[in-house]
Formats: structure tokens, sequence, C-alpha cells
């Protein structure tokens, strides 16, 4: 055993330094298991795949070595919001505990911080939309002159769905770098600077993937000189990297451009060109490319194996695409005229031949080992995405040649610390990164394949702890009365329950009707309260049902989808029922999962063994994970789809879900229920 894992083995002890600075710690042996791990791979490099299950305490077991190492790291997690709790708590209580003399920081991508051009810009406009927002930008302009950070999370009753955040922030199209006014005192940079003399740098995926693909985001200089990278929130990685690596046209940035070339031109150049000419030309091609979607249904994806996408009339799409090449080339055209009148001016020609050189790659053929398709919604978004991140892993974070690539593997049953693959160490981790003992559902999308992995269990007494039930009678998922069968039941246990349940969907339509039924029968009578996704932010959503009953107020049920199905966190009595509508295999229609899927079919492989199920495992991992939060919880999960006890690949999802105790009938389910309310009121009256 090494020095740093000999210093971090006595941290995690009974007498050791967290158990004398903190109350209630115990040594687990998973997370220690875990830290070991961590320890060996900082100190020989490599690649490290970890899946700690609930309660392992995986924060403090990479922390820990990551901060007794000495090494330059950055730590990356898959949430703004993760990504100011390891800032603000996590790392600074753990820097005290072991004394080091530790920098640490914060590091966000351009729109959290408020960039003082574009406010000054938005309280000058002269646009009467702009009056609406009137309140929010004085509040803002208020707090611009107390802020050192600039970091909007800072502002309380914000939003961060706010239309007054665009305003206000900058993008990589709109900044205008350093001929802008503000430059020196650009929050911006002023993060990049203090990130570039910290020690440790929290970060979160959306940003380093961001700077994979555009190397803007200050990681360009930071990443080289960092010694240990982590990956918290893992599982995430892959489907937030092929956002940012694939490559996209949408609607709203081309009127947002459209926008800021008017109000340039007004500003800086006025009568030198019609400028509301150029802009109203761009406006109606992006308009009438929009409206070449008009009969598709919001939040569809079109796909786009052909020239032109699918469901989209062909002369149509033809016009208006050639319509906005020749609006877009008559701007690049004007701005050249006046490129050195302003800074505004050269930033936007760029942005310009940036949309050009982008409606140009969409009218060629789609890129091998790529999917492309339509996205139609309030805008429409042309999407080209490669299938997975493994590539860019592979050669632009773990600097492989593509030879390398090839040849490099490693055993299957690997161990951490058998081998030394790169001297930067590379820690990934998460409570659900697959089904199998390889999770292969991870590495395989990732290029880490050849990673060193371990699988640390939760310590939680699951059998005891929380059941499983399938509802018997349940209409079978594609069944219409099957929404309407799930809120009745619900309301009925709810109602049992005095709220504390979460309804997780497979769909946003199920999410509204459950969401319409549950408020019908039970909020508009005044028994519980009904929050359903959507009616507010997120954040607002969570704190109330975190409040339940507690103080004399009224219980509640959460129903929601997306991403509710992970990172919600409710320990304690607010939440003892989960129910899931269906489960949640991949939407076979989707572009995406159609090409993923006939890839599989070409390599001899089943795309429902290997990847409908993996899929369906993880989320359904996910979604489960949000019962039981801590040690003394108890609770019930309820998955209301027949598949899960009828079909033979319901043995395969159940063995990946804790090991719940199974209830095999309603009398029994019913005794559990009551279970429950017996315990809940107990703690509440205690």
């Amino acid at each position: 055993m090494n020095s740093l894992s000999l210093s971090v083995q006595s941290i995690f002890t009974l007498d050791g330094l967290l158990a004398q600075a903190t109350p209630h710690f115990k040594p687990r042996s998973g997370q220690t298991e875990m830290a070991l791990a961590v320890s060996e791979t900082i100190s020989s490099g490599g690649e490290l795949v970890v899946e700690a299950g609930t309660g392992v305490g995986k924060t403090y077991a990479y922390l820990v070595p990551v901060l007794l190492s000495g090494h330059r790291a950055l730590v990356s997690t898959a949430t703004k919001a993760l990504q100011d709790q390891l800032f603000s708590r996590d790392v600074p209580k753990l820097v005290e505990v072991l004394k080091l003399p530790i920098r640490v920081a914060l590091l966000k991508g351009r729109g959290s911080y408020l960039c003082t051009q574009r406010l000054s810009q938005a309280r000058q406009s002269g646009d009467a939309s702009l009056r609406i927002h009137a309140h929010a930008l004085s509040k803002i302009e208020t707090w611009s002159h107390s802020t050192r950070t600039g970091d909007l999370s800072e502002l309380s009753g914000l939003d961060d769905r706010s239309p007054v955040i665009p305003l206000v922030t900058s993008t990589r199209d709109n900044c205008l770098g350093s001929p802008c006014p503000h430059f020196k005192s650009c929050h911006v940079n002023l993060a990049r600077k203090e990130a570039m003399a910290a020690d440790v740098v929290v970060i979160n995926h959306h940003l380093f993937f961001a700077d994979l693909n555009v190397r803007e985001t200050g990681m360009a200089e930071l990443l080289p000189s960092v010694q240990t990278v982590v990956f918290d929130e893992a599982h995430q990685l892959n489907e937030i990297g092929i956002n940012f690596l694939g490559r996209h046209v949408s609607t709203s940035q081309l009127l947002e451009l459209t926008r800021d070339i008017l109000g340039a031109g007004i500003q800086f150049a006025r009568g030198l060109v019609d400028w509301t000419l150029i802009c109203n030309v761009m406006e109606k091609a992006t308009r009438d490319l929009r409206l070449t979607a008009q009969h598709a249904r919001p939040g569809s994806r079109l796909r786009w194996a052909e020239p032109i996408p699918d469901d989209i009339e062909t002369a149509s799409w033809l016009t208006a695409m050639a319509q906005l090449q020749v609006a877009l080339n008559a701007a690049h055209s004007a701005l050249d005229t006046v490129s050195e009148m302003a800074p505004d001016f050269v930033r936007l020609h760029e942005r310009v031949s940036m949309q050009l050189a982008s409606i140009d790659h969409f009218q060629e053929a789609c890129l091998d080992g790529s999917v492309r398709w339509l996205e139609v919604g309030t805008q429409l978004r042309l999407v080209e995405s490669p299938l997975d991140i493994s590539k860019a892993v592979q050669t632009l974070m773990l600097n492989r040649l593509p030879e390398e690539i090839q040849t490099h593997s490693a055993p299957e049953n690997s161990v951490p610390g058998s081998q030394a693959t790169s001297s930067k160490s590379w820690i990934f981790t998460s409570a659900t990164l697959g089904e199998d003992d390889h999770m292969k559902w991870f590495t395989e999308p990732c290029g880490l394949s050849h990673a060193r992995k371990l699988r640390v269990a939760s310590p939680f007494d699951y059998a005891s702890m929380a059941a499983i039930y399938v509802p018997k009678g349940m209409p079978k998922p594609n069944d219409f009365s099957h929404t309407r069968s799930v809120a009745s039941w619900v309301e009925k246990y709810a109602r049992q329950l005095g709220g504390r349940t979460l309804v997780l969907t497979t769909t946003l339509n199920a999410m509204r009707n459950i969401g319409e039924a549950l408020t019908a029968a039970l909020a508009q009578t005044g028994e519980l309260e009904v929050l359903v996704q959507g009616q507010g932010p997120k954040r607002r959503l969570m704190e109330r049902f975190r409040e339940g009953a507690q103080l004399g107020g009224m219980g509640c049920v959460l129903v929601a989808s997306a991403s509710f199905w992970e990172g919600f966190d409710v320990p304690g009595d607010a939440l003892q029922l989960v129910v899931i509508d269906k489960l949640p295999f991949p939407p076979p229609n989707d572009p995406l999962v159609e090409a993923r899927s006939q890839r599989l079919e070409c390599m001899g492989k089943s795309s429902f063994s290997d990847y409908s199920l993996p899929e369906a495992a993880v989320a359904l991992k996910q979604g489960a994970g949000r019962l039981i939060r801590s040690e003394t919880d108890q609770g019930l999960l309820v998955v209301c789809d027949p598949r899960l006890t009828g079909m033979s690949y319901g043995k395969r999802l159940m063995s990946c879900l804790p090991p719940m105790r199974r209830i095999d009938n309603e009398s029994e389910f019913e005794l559990a229920v009551q279970q429950l309310t017996k315990t809940s009121t107990t703690n509440q009256t205690s």
C-alpha cells in the first residue's frame, strides 16, 4: 500500500480525523474501499470507474484522497446545484478537517455570470418588450454593484428559467472578447483567473464538454495543468457530451443574431446600411424555416436520414434553406462594410460566418458515426450528433492516437492499481453505471472499457427498509386506460399516507394526465397539495415537497418526469411512496435511439437485449433510488407495469434494483401502507 493510501485509510477509521470532527460519522467498509481505489489510481495514473450505491459516501471517498494527494485537481459534477454544494459545503468542510492549505475555485459556464456589457445594452435598449422585465433588470443592476463573483445563483428570487437571464449574460456567440469595454472587470474572465490559480477547481460536465468542442471556456489552459480529474454523477457524461460534440442550428440563435445585428447597426452605423431591411429579410427567412415543420407535434424529433427531414415538404424546405443562405450572405456583406467601426461588428461578422458554415453543413450528407434529426418545439433545431462520446474521450481527454485506441484494452476483471495507463488520473463515479459488474452501459459509449472497475454496494438494509410491489390487474402500458388506472391507484394510497408520494412518469403526456386527475381528486377537495413538474421552478417544487406536512401544512404528491428521476433527494418521512408508471424503455422512434439500435444490429448484437434493456435498467434503478436516502428511511416502491413480473426480461430488470423485499398481493401492500402511516405519525409526535 502506497503512502497516500495509508494516509487515506487512517482518515476513515473509528478514531480518524473524520470521526473526530463529525459527531455522527462511522466507518463504512464500502467508503474506505472506494477511497483506497481512488488513492491507488491517483498514485499510479490511469482511469478508474466506480459505481457506489446510495449511502456509501462517495463524495468524501474521492475528495479525501484528492485533497491529500497534493495534486492539482478538477472535480466535475452534473448540475450547477451539485457544483455549488461541493464548493460551498463538502470541500470547505474537508479542507478544514484535514487542515490543508488548499485554494479552491468554482468555475461555471458563461450563462451563470452577469455580463456588465449586456446589462448595459439591455438597460439602454429602446426595445418595448424589455419594459416587462424592467423590475427584474433593476434588481439585477442593484445587485451588480455589490457582487464580487457575478454568479447569478447569488441573486435570490431569480428563477433559472427567467427570460431576463439571456439578456444579462453572454454567450460564445455574442461575447466581444478583449475589445469589450468591460473586459478587465469581466466576471467570466475573473472566474477563469481564480481557477488558474487554484489547487482544486469545481466545474460541471456541460462546461467540460463545451470546451472539448470549442476550446473557449478557459479549460484549454486549465486541463493540461491538472493531474487528477474526477467526474461525479458520471452516468450523465455520454448524453451531456453528445449534445456538445455535435452540431446544431436553431431558429432562436438566428433570431437572436438578427436582433443583435439590428441593435449594433442602429447604434454604431445608422444610415450607412439599411439594417431594418437586412434584418427583416433574415427574420422572415428564419420564421419561414420554422413554418416548414408547423404540422409536426411539438416536442417531436423528426428523422433525417434523407436529404430532407421526414414529414417535411421538400419544396418548402429547400426554398426556406436557400432564402436563409441569401439573407445571411446579405448580412455578411453589410457587416463587411462597417467591420472597422466597432468591435461588435467584427464579432457579428464571425457569427454570421459560422451560421453560414452550419447551414452549408446541413445540406451535405451526415457524417459517418453520427445521426441527424430535426427537433420541433417553440424553436426549430437542426441537430447532428455523434452516437456516443467514446472517440472524444479517447482522443481529446485521454490523448490517445487512433492506433492506440484499437489496441488499448485490459482484462474485464482488472482491479484498481493493476496498471498505469497515463500519468494523469481520471476518476468516474456514480450510484448507477450499469446493470453488470463491468458496467458496460457506461464504459462502452464513454470509451472506457479498458478502465479499472469497482462496484461498491449500498450499506443500507433494503430488505427491512423497503419493499417493491407490482399492482395486480393493472392494464398493459399501451392500453389507453393505463394512465387513468395509475392515477386512481395513486389517489387511494396517497390519501392513506397523507401525501408523501412521488409519481415518476416516462412521458410528459402521462405526467400531465396523471397530474390533472390527482389535482381534481385531491387538491381541489383540499385534502392534499398536488405538485406537477412545470408548475414552477424545480427548486421550489422540491423544497415544497420536502416540507411535506410539517408545521401543520398540507401533505404533498409530486408528479414528475425526466429530471426528477435522479438528483431528487428527500431523506426522512416526507417521501415514503415512489410510484413509477411504466418501465422506462427508450422511445424506439427517437432518431438517436434508432441509430444506436441499428448500429448494434449491424454488429450482430440485439438492440433490445444490448441497448433497450440496459437503458431501462439504469433508468429504473435511478428512479427507485429516490426512495431510500438515509439509514432511517422506510418506504414502498410501486411499478405499475405488469411486464416487470410477467415478461422473461423482468427478472433481469428486477435484479438491478436494490434488494428490497417483494410484496405479492394487495392485502400485504395495504398492511405495509398502514405500518408506514403508523411510523410517520409516531415520528411527527415524538
